[in-house]
């Protein structure tokens, strides 16, 4: 939050845990001192038979402390593989997406000093490198949403204390128990290895990290304002020549949608030398009549299934709709595909984006591709569809 608003509207992303709930409560006292509001949003993964009941009790209780929640229940979460990612990025979405339905652009995440010793342990044992190892930001964008973490520097030990003092009860998650995951096995043993006066000194390096990171993100950040242009179709050019590793690393990730990049060294030849290739859900081709050098584009067949048109939908976890008149009930967002070969006289675009550009349709009918200016003439609904991956500034597109 900046300095110049003056009546903080916040989120805070409540699991009924003694971090979430302490965070929601000292969240209030600060609105409150400064004339702002803050809500509750309590997520049901729906994973366990106690979970509605669990969310229910944590509702009950921020509300008898003055902070109005709101439940948002995961009904398509399945157990499978991958689990803890899918669950995690499903709940970042409809976190995000309750947050733009309120007007509210700052969520509040109740991850503490265990939380990011833990998260920078687990990415050692996976090779991570710089960014890995900085831990988690204490603030990031996503999907237009400033996401904050005020609770990195802080032990849970004092949290539980802070909690017990004012007489304020918690729900004890079991899977945080589950020694079968890796996170609670890491959690255990650090707690035998790692004595409570090492914690500052671990805390300042991975701070020293993050400011080597951040350096680092500069300088691509300033490599790709330079090399690569990305349209608001969802596409990036890039001029000829090497690439930093770094810089390719985050274009794909941009142009994929996806939650992280990929490897460093599994791009590394790619980057010296760019050339025709599928990586990460992404295709690199030659950009042709576009311009000189690379197209940077979805891989068509990674492209996710279309989703319901409704108002702040994310389709592919690129593209956000927005509707400002009229409705799209039963419709959808997806990709235009095999229907591109009826606008090839609408566009310059190479088949390749035109098949991945997202289409608004009634059953099989396309109604309106709004990157192409088109929709049905009786059409009376105003939309925009927003290239926003999780990963890069918003590229407007207003329907027709």
């Amino acid at each position: 939050m900046t300095r110049r608003e003056t009546l903080p509207h916040l989120a805070v992303a409540v699991s009924g845990g003694a971090d979430s709930m302490a965070l929601a409560v000292l969240a209030r006292d600060w609105t409150g001192e400064r004339g702002g509001t803050v809500a509750g949003l309590v997520v049901d993964h729906g994973l366990r038979p106690e979970s509605a009941d669990e969310a229910a009790v944590t509702i009950d209780r921020l509300s008898r402390l003055g902070v109005p929640a709101r439940l948002l229940p995961l009904t398509t979460l399945e157990r499978g593989p991958a689990l803890a990612e899918r669950a995690r990025i499903m709940r970042y979405q409809v976190l995000c997406d309750a947050c733009r339905e309120s007007g509210c652009v700052d969520l509040l995440l109740g991850h503490h000093a265990g939380d990011q010793i833990e998260t920078v342990a687990m990415r050692v044992l996976r090779g991570s490198h710089t960014h890995g190892l900085s831990g988690m930001s204490a603030m990031r964008k996503m999907l237009g949403i400033r996401l904050l973490r005020p609770l990195l520097g802080i032990a849970p030990a004092l949290l539980r204390r802070y909690l017990i003092e004012r007489g304020i009860a918690w729900v004890e998650d079991p899977s945080n128990r589950d020694l079968r995951a890796l996170r609670p096995r890491l959690r255990h043993r650090l707690a035998e290895e790692v004595s409570p006066a090492a914690v500052p000194a671990l805390l300042d390096a991975i701070a020293a990290i993050g400011r080597l990171r951040f350096g680092e993100e500069a300088e691509t950040a300033a490599e790709l304002a330079a090399r690569a242009a990305v349209r608001p179709e969802g596409y990036a050019l890039v001029s000829p020549g090497r690439i930093s590793e770094a810089a390719l690393s985050r274009l794909l990730q941009t142009i994929g949608g996806v939650p992280y990049p990929p490897a460093l060294p599994r791009i590394a030849d790619l980057a010296a030398d760019l050339r025709a290739a599928t990586v990460a859900g992404v295709r690199i081709m030659a950009a042709g009549r576009l311009a000189r050098g690379w197209l940077v584009l979805r891989e068509e067949a990674a492209i996710a299934e279309p989703v319901p048109a409704a108002p702040g939908a994310v389709w592919d976890n690129r593209f956000r709709l927005a509707i400002r008149r009229g409705s799209l009930d039963g419709a959808t967002i997806g990709k235009l595909g095999d229907d591109a070969a009826r606008f090839r006289s609408l566009t310059e675009l190479p088949s390749a984006v035109l098949r991945t550009l997202p289409a608004i349709r009634f059953g099989k009918f396309v109604a309106a591709v709004p990157h192409l200016g088109y929709a049905l003439p009786e059409d009376d609904v105003q939309m925009t569809i927003m290239f926003a991956s999780g990963h890069s500034d918003p590229c407007f597109v207003p329907g027709a």
